[in-house]
């Protein structure tokens, strides 16, 4: 793994940043802001972000559907991109309230005339409250994904670092090593950042939010991605899919 030492911030913008992260838009929702297919009651927006110091807010809307927080740097003005052997580190802290989906993954630019494989995405992680220790991790690029039981405890706060390695995918919590896929995202890998909290619609075993609740939050601050200096990680131009 490279050295952090030789390693510099390319982003760490606060989440008000509007130069930096677009609020309510990703293309990998459909243009209408709803996502059933994926088991979400969300509708997403520019009017539903992120507070200033990270706080992701889902609330309650009319017939089922719930206004649920959403940043990209897909559509923002800087359009800042990950790319291979990026390190991605976040203190996070999530909650076992019923209903609620934090989530922080990737969805990356399709080059060409196909998709990059698995659209890019990595899964930093995904929480659901029917499992209040675990995280999901998942790579849809070169498929890999591990179910890290006891990663979190609710309500406590947790630094979470990802490295996206072009031969490794690696998840750490609190400086613990959760997985290393082995599987990697490729030298030509590139991805948008985004970070949200859904809303989850009852399948799969993720229950829906209990009547009566009428907000779901998750906290997210000092996200920062760190680069290896030049020269590592090959040729990462738009137009080599990974």
């Amino acid at each position: 793994m490279t050295s952090r030492l030789t390693a510099a911030v390319v982003f760490d913008a606060p989440f008000d940043d509007r130069t930096a992260w677009a609020v309510g838009r990703t293309s990998a929702y459909p243009e209408d802001g709803r996502n059933p297919d994926d088991n979400k009651l969300d509708v997403i927006g520019p009017r539903y972000g992120p507070t200033a110091d990270g706080v992701f807010t889902a609330r309650r809307a009319g017939g089922g559907d719930w206004h649920t927080a959403l940043v990209s740097t897909e559509y923002a003005p800087g359009g800042f991109e990950l790319l291979p052997d990026d390190e991605l580190t976040a203190t996070c802290t999530v909650h076992d309230v019923q209903g609620a989906w934090p989530a922080l993954w990737t969805w990356g630019r399709d080059t060409g005339s196909r998709p990059q494989p698995g659209h890019g995405e990595v899964d930093a992680f995904e929480y659901h409250p029917t499992h209040p220790g675990l995280l999901e991790l998942t790579n849809h690029v070169h498929p890999a994904a591990h179910y890290a039981e006891g990663a979190v405890t609710a309500g406590r706060p947790f630094t979470l670092r990802v490295v996206f390695g072009t031969r490794s995918v690696e998840w750490y919590a609190d400086g613990r090593l959760l997985y290393a896929d082995h599987q990697g995202v490729g030298p030509h890998w590139r991805a948008w950042p985004v970070v949200c909290i859904s809303v989850a619609a009852g399948r799969y075993g993720h229950l829906p939010p209990r009547p009566g609740t009428e907000e779901l939050h998750w906290q997210c601050k000092g996200l920062t991605v760190r680069r290896p200096a030049a020269g590592r990680g090959g040729a990462r131009g738009p137009d080599h899919p990974a």
